[in-house]
């Protein structure tokens, strides 16, 4: 399995999103200016997110994005399954079911097969851990763990395109 890179570029913007200020907002194209991505593809994302609740769409000349949510109530799994869809990483064609050494009996398969049991539990873990992590920690981590340069520039950067 490999998640796409939108997602990635999706949980970036949620996260620079949820740490502007109360009522600034950042157009599409500033978003994929900032993280150097094509703005064509992270239009289509952020939309998707702003049909999810994730992001509100702010109209106008002076529109954009902001974050929909407290960054608390928004995680990472959220963004993930807005992007990605819901549906399970793996499915199971029941594959035990075929071949020469299969029995005919169906009631010889009434519990699941343990290696899709072994791959759902997994998932589940994986989506649960997603769901942990929540916008606020990973802002609270970026003030911690990132060069002041970079932040310095990224708030100048930032105050050039917003009122």
């Amino acid at each position: 399995m490999k998640i796409s890179n939108t997602v990635e570029w999706a949980i970036h913007c949620c996260t620079l999103l949820a740490g502007l200020p109360k009522g600034v907002n950042l157009s599409a194209k500033d978003l994929a200016e900032y993280h150097g991505v094509p703005h064509p593809y992270l239009a289509k994302a952020l939309q998707t997110l702003s049909n999810d609740g994730i992001v509100k769409t702010i109209s106008g000349p002076k529109g954009g994005y902001q974050l929909a949510k407290e960054p608390n109530n928004v995680s990472l799994l959220d963004i993930v399954l807005s992007i990605e869809g819901s549906d399970s990483c793996f499915e199971c064609e029941e594959i035990r079911q075929q071949g020469p050494t299969a029995l005919k009996r169906s009631a010889s398969y009434k519990r699941p097969c343990l290696i899709a049991a072994a791959m759902w539990k997994a998932e589940n873990v994986w989506r649960s851990e997603l769901d942990k992590t929540k916008l606020s920690h990973l802002i609270e981590q970026v003030i911690i763990e990132a060069d002041p340069r970079q932040m310095k520039k990224s708030q100048d950067w930032i105050e050039k395109r917003t009122p």
